[in-house]
């Protein structure tokens, strides 16, 4: 039985390891779960083991908001206080504090 845990938690702001990009966890899969395209797709020489947890990030660079998918591995704490500021974290998370964005429940 395999065991996965997670490093990074719900809210917290993490920065690419390679790539100049940031961003907030907003959801964590113990294991690869995207599309075999997708992991083909990375050079093969990039490619991060599929066993391990992956992140799906609310992530900004310098020119644009996304989505970003990555692999633990690549990923490391961001210290530098900064709050993120993609267009989509009021819809999840409540106000940047200490570092963090506490996650926001909304009731229908």
């Amino acid at each position: 039985m395999q065991k996965s845990v997670a490093k990074y938690h719900l809210g917290q702001v993490v920065r690419h390891r390679k790539h100049p990009f940031r961003g907030v966890v907003f959801d964590v899969d113990a294991i690869f779960s995207n599309t075999d395209e997708w992991y083909d797709a990375i050079p093969e020489d990039s490619r991060p083991a599929k066993e391990q947890p992956f992140y799906h990030l609310l992530a900004e660079n310098d020119q644009s908001y996304y989505v970003a998918y990555v692999s633990e591995q690549n990923l490391v704490p961001d210290y530098s206080g900064e709050p993120v500021d993609h267009p989509d974290l009021p819809d999840l998370f409540g106000e940047f504090r200490d570092g963090v964005y506490p996650l926001h429940f909304q009731l229908n």
